[in-house]
């Protein structure tokens, strides 16, 4: 029910039965960014605040005190200690992403301290992983170093053959630093042949373009960093729990499956667990990255259909202009780069129609003729920046060869924004069009 601008108290990261209950009606994607909150608010203010404290006052009366080892890890509305466990303000960003992403959703201090978390959680004696985020990878050599964990080629039939129950498949789609895009499906077949958890690095594909759960993820993964904030202002890492596990009370561990009937039993659930190791593991997200988070989800679909669609259109120019085979375009550009032009993405009942049916994501790359043409690109850009990092309302470019060392040095990749597509089609133009200009000269 809503009374003066205020919901009805609802248990944190309200189901959609629940805001439906709240609000009368199934909410869109749009609505959810607006309202899934709603049941925090303790004010009528219509801006949220910004809960900067680290520590909350015990109650007065001494019959009121609750140990925290006696809590309710659940009770979100009056249960906050201390900001590592929890904050009013995460509260709020973790509540919308809940709603956003289909099941519960823990936030962290970055993606790489939710991916290092959900390693530590699941620990799996292996992991199959493809190419995609260097960092990633940079985890599981860490967590080789503590305990072994070994990495198996995601996309080596041969390879995964080796993994066993307990371990991960983790699968990143689209792929960075290329916009491509991997059959969830097949992976998720592939998981349960095997024994195997499949969790999901959809950082590049946020709502509206991607449900992973709906393919058969068991934990998805964010960074933040990226589309959720949307602005190249804050860190925040993101882990949302598939709602067939999110209340089960099995400890996943090295060599052991619930389906296999080898899995420890625990007083908390999964989404318990992870809450509670994230607290020891310290990778919290700030008080003002929360109310960052929050401030940008309003707008996430508006941003990403946006930033998809200006995506597209560029892509296709480029790929005409290849196909043309003649022009600045088709002379520099040696190849390029995303899911809307895998084969699949012309076919509507194709896997990749099916799985990403509102867009194939905003990032993609190209690969110039030279590694010396890639390096001076984005200084002949005037409305793409030249940095790292991708998903804010601004269009950047990035020579990858300076964040990435493992990629071809020729690899150009492109995050696209929020502005018209034609002026970033022009400036493209014109910066190969200079580029050809200082080759002549030399």
């Amino acid at each position: 029910m809503v009374s003066n601008g205020t919901v009805e108290k609802q248990a944190p990261g309200a189901a959609p039965g629940q805001l439906e209950a709240a609000f009368g009606r199934p909410l869109a994607l749009a609505s959810l960014s607006i309202h899934a909150d709603d049941y925090t608010n303790t004010h009528p203010a219509v801006a949220p605040p910004m809960h900067v404290s680290t520590t909350f006052r015990y109650p007065r009366n001494p019959d009121e005190l609750v140990p925290w080892s006696e809590a309710d890890p659940d009770d979100f509305e009056s249960f906050y200690i201390y900001s590592r466990e929890k904050s009013p303000t995460s509260t709020r960003y973790e509540a919308i992403l809940t709603s956003l992403l289909g099941g519960p959703a823990i936030s962290y201090a970055s993606g790489l301290a939710a991916f290092h978390a959900m390693m530590v959680f699941l620990n799996p004696r292996r992991v199959a992983i493809g190419g995609g985020y260097h960092g990633c990878h940079g985890i599981l050599r860490i967590l080789h170093k503590l305990n072994g964990l070994e990495t198996v080629e995601l996309e080596d039939d041969a390879a995964l053959a080796r993994l066993r129950p307990g371990d991960v498949i983790h699968v990143e789609t689209p792929l960075n630093p290329t916009g491509e895009a991997r059959d969830l499906e097949f992976y998720r077949r592939r998981a349960d042949e095997l024994g195997c958890w499949l969790t999901v690095d959809a950082t590049f594909a946020p709502p509206p373009l991607l449900e992973p759960f709906r393919w058969g993820a068991d934990i998805v993964m964010h960074s933040g960093t990226k589309y959720f904030g949307g602005h190249s202002d804050m860190l925040s890492g993101v882990l949302a729990v598939n709602p067939r596990w999110a209340a089960s009370r099995t400890v996943p561990g090295q060599g052991k499956k619930e389906d296999e009937g080898g899995a420890e039993e625990s007083k908390l659930t999964w989404v318990q667990q992870l809450r509670e190791e994230r607290l020891l593991l310290g990778g919290v997200m700030g008080s003002l990255e929360g109310w960052l988070g929050v401030r940008s989800l309003r707008t996430l679909e508006l941003r990403v259909q946006r930033q998809s669609q200006n995506a597209q259109r560029l892509v296709r120019w480029l790929a005409d202009e290849q196909a043309r085979g003649e022009g600045v375009v088709a002379e520099l550009v040696h190849r390029v780069q995303h899911a809307s032009l895998q084969p699949e993405a012309a076919d509507e009942g194709s896997w990749l129609a099916r799985q990403m049916p509102n867009g194939h994501g905003p990032v993609f790359a190209l690969w110039l003729a030279t590694e010396q043409l890639a390096r001076r690109l984005p200084s002949k850009l005037r409305l793409f920046h030249h940095a790292t990092s991708l998903g804010g309302v601004e269009s950047l470019v990035e020579w990858r060869a300076m964040s990435d060392s493992t990629v071809d040095r020729r690899l150009i990749r492109v995050s696209v924004g929020v502005e018209a597509w034609e002026d970033l089609r022009d400036d493209l133009l014109q910066g190969f069009q200079a580029l050809k200009e200082d080759a002549g000269d030399r």
